[in-house]
């Protein structure tokens, strides 16, 4: 998520961050480079909560970016884990077929929450197909 200024219409860059004393609220202060306009995101109590327990830094990051990163973390997060009995199982089915078949397997696994693909849940999987 970006600020924009409205005046120039350029990214906001991030600043600062501070803590209230009591630690219960958080403000993020970002400024325009072009026209030095500030804008300050005040965070209430539970919003801060909620950023210190999923471990945000505020403040940007200090890495750079790599190319079609968070497309590669998604596919990353969506693929499930196949056994290497199931990978060889796959590997039998014709090939033009194969991409369909995976998807519907895959399907079926994450419906079940399954978080590994077995020759089990192929067979489940073929035996529904068999209506």
């Amino acid at each position: 998520m970006k600020f924009l200024c409205v005046a120039c219409d350029e990214a906001m860059q991030f600043v600062q961050a501070a803590e209230a004393p009591r630690g219960d609220t958080l403000t993020a202060v970002f400024g325009c480079p072009r026209c030095a306009a500030r804008v300050a995101l005040l965070a209430n109590p539970w919003e801060t909560q909620l950023v210190r327990s999923m471990g945000v830094s505020i403040g940007g990051r200090t890495a750079a970016h790599e190319p079609l990163e968070v497309v590669r973390a998604r596919l990353a997060e969506s693929r499930l884990l196949w056994t290497d009995e199931a990978e060889q199982r796959l590997a039998r089915v014709p090939e033009f077929v194969r991409p369909m078949v995976r998807d519907s397997v895959e399907r079926h696994a994450r419906e079940r929450g399954c978080r590994e693909v077995t020759c089990e849940v192929m067979d489940e999987v073929k035996s529904s197909m068999r209506m």
